[in-house]
């Protein structure tokens, strides 16, 4: 058997991925006839027949669906190798766009990024700050390379590490909620009332509705710290992250209104950068720094 090149199974995986020669060489920007023919040539050199081209759409006979099985892992390989490659042309980069969500622990995330660019002079941080769908539109604009929020873990572009887990509770200052209903409230009788919510940053994401109560009053604010004021104050009542009311809730400056009909929620806090792309060497450390706190994060 002589042998086959990374080429020729390039092109067989194409194929596959794809359902066929014209669409694999449209993916590969290469012409249909190229591809036909090297995957003509790699069933020629294996001995095998790859691909039953008997019906409209060729499909992968069993032989084909073993060999490509196997052959995942080699085109795998070769794709991080290439990525490293690109990382090691790269260099130190002289700045990274580093985003903040709403509901990411400030002073703890902080003193993470502070001591981890003490050691990376020559690198320029830029700490931007965003709200609900802002931070992942940004990453996904190119506009931030690593991003401490919420994201879509469905997403093929994003990875992400786990950093914690942020209870979200339902609360209001004393005397703001009518009695009796305070403690069984629901949404229905909060219809009436003000809700204070986070502003959405996010310039062309559509709209995410997190907590709110269609029909009642709003008061939009920029971010989690003027919210809790506006609440504090009387003002309206919202979801507040726990981490950010312990001394409120303890001293009885606010109440949690949570129950069963209105539970709040647990929302998940990640870091996360494209995984699309290759990444440069500060950026690769950053995320191995904090790969290394994740499991002492504040609220892990």
């Amino acid at each position: 058997m002589s042998e086959f090149t990374l080429h020729d199974l390039q092109c067989f995986d194409a194929v596959v991925r794809a359902g066929g020669f014209q669409a694999a060489a449209a993916t590969l920007h290469r012409s249909h006839p190229a591809v036909f023919a090297a995957v003509a040539k790699l069933e020629r050199q294996l001995g095998l027949a790859l691909l039953d081209r008997s019906g409209y759409r060729v499909r992968l006979t069993s032989a084909g669906a073993s060999f490509h099985r196997r052959a995942q892992s080699l085109l795998r390989e070769l794709e991080g190798l290439r990525s490293h490659a690109a990382q090691l042309a790269l260099g130190e980069e002289s700045e990274l766009h580093v985003v903040i969500g709403d509901f990411c622990p400030r002073a703890e995330t902080l003193g993470l990024l502070s001591r981890f660019f003490a050691q990376c002079p020559a690198t320029r941080l830029h700490l931007h700050f965003e709200a609900v769908g802002g931070p992942q539109e940004r990453l996904l604009d190119g506009d931030a390379d690593l991003i401490l929020h919420r994201v879509d873990k469905r997403d093929p572009r994003i990875e992400w590490l786990d950093l914690a887990k942020v209870p979200f509770i339902p609360v209001a200052a004393p005397g703001y909620l009518p009695e009796p209903q305070a403690k069984g409230i629901d949404a229905r009788a909060l219809r009436g009332l003000t809700q204070c919510v986070m502003r959405d940053t996010a310039r062309h994401t559509p709209t995410q509705d997190f907590f709110m109560i269609e029909g009642a009053p709003q008061c939009t604010v920029p971010d989690q710290l003027m919210k809790k004021e506006i609440i504090l104050q009387g003002m309206g009542w919202g979801h507040l992250p726990r981490f950010l009311i312990e001394d409120e809730l303890r001293d009885g400056r606010l109440l949690s209104i949570a129950n069963r009909r209105l539970p709040g929620s647990t929302e998940e806090l990640v870091a996360a950068r494209r995984a699309d792309r290759p990444h440069g060497p500060v950026l690769t450390r950053l995320w191995q720094h904090l790969q290394q706190a994740a499991h002492t994060f504040p609220l892990a």
